[in-house]
């Protein structure tokens, strides 16, 4: 007689989710700021959480409004961490899935757990903000959420970008929301279509941190802003560098200042952008209007990272300490390894710099140093995916 597969629930996930919530919410009301409304509505019933991403620490917030274990779905790099992702897997049992693909194995677990009775939770974003305005969300959340067949609960998580931006290392003073903005009800979804479910989806999780009703005090707030801002709207295709509360392009030299709102001052000129979302727009549009076939053979830039191959599920091994990383218009070249973006499959950016680069089956992380923008790279290789692909109008780039 065959052995019955081993239920993904565990009793243990109830325990471990109740130690954690008396460890980590006074924690994150200190170091955050942060107000938590928990959802009373709740009863016994698993829901499918889906909230907006601005920081690292966005599945705890959500998590700690709901009583009960929550299975939270992580992408590969948090499998791919040795003993670490042994213990993570122990412990909350979070769903893995794989970046930038269609991840069957992943859909196939997501409703395991349903069908075990347990609440699910994701950022639909897959990538946090950088601007503070939400990111792209894949149209196949809305098919994924019809299969499960569980209530859809759109979490809203507010002043996160101003409290901890994905590009800062630094936690600001202030004050960060969260509460479940709607409940859709399998009743209501079920007679929309797909397209008119993701529009219900999308609509329910934007969030617009652009705005100044709120402080956030810290001597370093514009620090790595660089990480996520490449383009001058004097200069163009540019590099930065801030400290403190300045950042500057090291072309024209000209300052910006980061306020405690999150609104940027020029200083000693008029800068064009009153938010960060705003020039993150430009820089978009900017890129979007480029012919990446005008640098086949010019670079782009150039940086210095490490370089190592992710086992994925597994761990990383590193291949090159000190690699130098090129972007062209049609490739990225890192040491003698050159990656032809015809033959890459997706570059992203993890975290606050990381960059994965998805060739020929395997994946490899290039980790530069805390000024290291990745988010060029990734805006680069999908300009030219649009392009070779005929549509040269595409807006997506990545994020």
């Amino acid at each position: 007689m065959p052995n019955k597969k081993k239920k993904w629930m565990k009793l243990r996930h109830r325990v471990v989710r109740n130690i954690a919530w008396c460890l980590i919410y006074p924690y994150s009301r200190l170091k955050y700021g942060i107000h938590i409304q928990k959802f009373k509505e709740q009863g016994d019933r698993p829901y499918l959480i889906l909230f907006n991403h601005q920081t690292a620490f966005d599945q705890f917030f959500a998590g700690m409004a709901f009583k009960g274990p929550v299975y939270y779905i992580a992408s590969e790099d948090l499998f791919s961490k040795g003993w670490l992702s042994s213990l993570i897997r122990f412990l909350v049992a979070p769903i893995p899935i794989k970046k930038q693909t269609t991840d069957v194995a992943a859909v196939m677990t997501c409703l395991r757990v349903a069908r075990e009775g347990g609440t699910i939770a994701m950022a639909p974003e897959g990538n946090r903000t950088y601007s503070g305005k939400n990111v792209f969300i894949n149209p196949t959340i809305a098919p994924l959420a019809r299969k499960l067949g569980l209530p859809i609960v759109l979490y809203h998580i507010t002043g996160g970008y101003g409290v901890h931006p994905r590009w800062s290392d630094v936690v600001r003073r202030g004050r960060m929301d969260c509460y479940v903005h709607r409940v859709i009800e399998p009743e209501e979804y079920r007679s929309l279509s797909d397209d008119a479910l993701y529009r219900l989806i999308c609509d329910g999780l934007t969030v617009n941190e652009a705005h100044e009703n709120a402080r956030f005090h810290h001597k370093k707030r514009a620090e790595y802003l660089e990480r996520a801002m490449y383009v001058c709207p004097q200069c163009g295709l540019s590099t930065f560098e801030s400290h403190g509360n300045l950042i500057s392009c090291k072309t024209c030299r000209r300052a910006l200042r980061y306020t405690p709102t999150t609104a940027l001052e020029g200083v000693g000129f008029d800068f064009p952008f009153r938010f960060v979302s705003d020039w993150y727009d430009y820089q978009c549009d900017f890129i979007n209007r480029l012919q990446p076939t005008d640098y086949k053979d010019k670079p782009l830039y150039k940086d210095r990272v490490s370089l190592s191959e992710v086992i994925v599920y597994k761990k990383k091994l590193l291949i090159e300490k000190a690699a130098e990383l090129i972007l062209y218009g049609d490739k990225i070249t890192i040491g003698d390894r050159t990656f032809p973006f015809d033959e890459v499959t997706a570059v992203t950016v993890l975290g606050k710099n990381k960059l994965n680069i998805y060739h020929d089956k395997r994946i490899y992380q290039c980790k530069g140093d805390k000024r290291f923008n990745a988010l060029k790279y990734v805006n680069l290789y999908y300009r030219y995916k649009n392009i070779s692909k005929g549509d040269e109008n595409g807006k997506f780039l990545g994020l």
